[in-house]
């Protein structure tokens, strides 16, 4: 049996999967990640990251290091609470910094890359740990010719899959999904017949760090100050008639339908964001069809492919996979050219790619 991080959110997912490993035999160490702002009291054992011995927490609730420590306790496994406050805050900065450039961050694939699969496996192996597991919905399983591999989850509606893409090839041999060959249906039945104090506990449907799932109202106080430059702007259609003005090109995104105030008739769309003018371009439906794209900094799952490749593309967290031919660049990109138009192509969003349920890489749209 081994040693295992689980990374622990204080969430039903994370918790059950803690749980099914030790039901398996194994040695479960439980690990919550502080990020908020505001740094905790914290004590330090000598050459080992920082531990909280206090609860207190910003942009991440107390409540969810709370559940995370009641459910780690009825399990009888040891429990941390780590400090990763600087490092976040680099993924806040580049949340804010990705929207004033007019490009539509993602910044829980960006946690996942840094932090989860990231920071976690050093202190994995500061504890002596073999594995990190998350309560990820995808698994973990052999490819045909025997290597570890990242498959969609068998739920379907749950699958977060996308949001793996940027793990390091290196580490798939010491990661772990629990979780990604039951349905959520069947895991919180799980929770409840074992009795975990988080059965009922309703899913996180935010970004955990703004309030209200107000993306722009969070930007501009991140980014405002009496030195805030002025963000307003014009609203355009496509052929540069003036319809209206906006307070900051933050809040919008490509693809973005409600929420534009113009009167135009009928539905308009964002269709493209120019951070040097501050002007937001909307359009029909139709004008937002694209037929190829530009991922840049590629990561790969699989054997780096040398040349085209036929496989499938999602562009969005929510979208369908779509077929694709994708060719590689010299640069780290790679060009994806659609067999059918595409819409909602957002520079900042990931474009990940696949075999069948198979995660072969990603790559970020620019």
């Amino acid at each position: 049996m081994a040693r295992i991080v689980v990374a622990m959110s204080g969430g039903v997912d994370s918790s059950v999967a803690a749980a099914l490993l030790q039901r398996q035999g194994h040695e479960v160490i439980g690990l919550f990640m502080r990020h908020g702002e505001e740094p905790s009291p914290v004590c330090r054992a000598e050459g080992s990251p920082a531990v909280f011995a206090s609860r207190r927490q910003g942009c991440c609730r107390a409540a969810d290091a709370a559940d995370a420590r009641r459910v780690a306790e009825q399990l009888s496994i040891p429990f941390f609470a780590l400090e990763f406050s600087d490092q976040f805050a680099r993924i806040v900065d580049y949340f804010c910094d990705e929207y004033l450039r007019g490009r539509t961050p993602n910044p829980c694939i960006v946690c996942n890359t840094w932090l989860k699969f990231g920071r976690l496996f050093a202190y994995a192996d500061a504890v002596g740990a073999e594995f990190v597991a998350t309560g990820h919905y995808a698994r973990l399983d052999r490819a045909a010719d025997g290597s570890p591999a990242i498959f969609r989850a068998v739920d379907e509606a749950k699958d977060q899959s996308y949001v793996l893409f940027g793990i390091e090839r290196r580490l798939l041999p010491r990661v772990l999904l629990p979780v990604g060959g039951f349905a959520k249906a069947e895991i919180r039945g799980l929770a409840a017949d074992w009795g975990l104090p988080v059965a009922d506990k309703p899913d996180s449907q935010e970004i955990c760090f703004v309030p209200d799932d107000d993306h722009a109202a969070f930007v501009r106080a991140r980014r405002g100050g009496d030195d805030a430059a002025d963000r307003h702007g014009e609203i355009v259609s496509t052929d540069g008639q003036v319809l209206g003005a906006h307070e900051g090109i933050e809040q919008f995104t490509v693809g973005q339908r409600k929420g534009l105030r113009v009167a135009c008739g009928q539905r308009r769309y964002v269709v493209r964001i120019e951070p040097d003018t501050r002007r937001v371009v909307i359009g029909r439906r139709e004008e937002l069809a694209r037929t190829s794209l530009v991922a840049r900094e590629a990561n790969w799952l699989v054997e780096p492919p040398r040349e085209a490749v036929r496989c499938r593309v999602k562009i969005r967290y929510r979208s369908p996979a779509v077929p694709a031919m994708v060719e590689p660049r010299t640069d780290g990109s790679f060009l994806a050219r659609f067999e059918q138009p595409v819409f909602g192509v957002a520079p900042g969003q990931a474009a990940v790619c696949y075999d069948g349920d198979r995660l072969l890489g990603g790559g970020w749209i620019e």
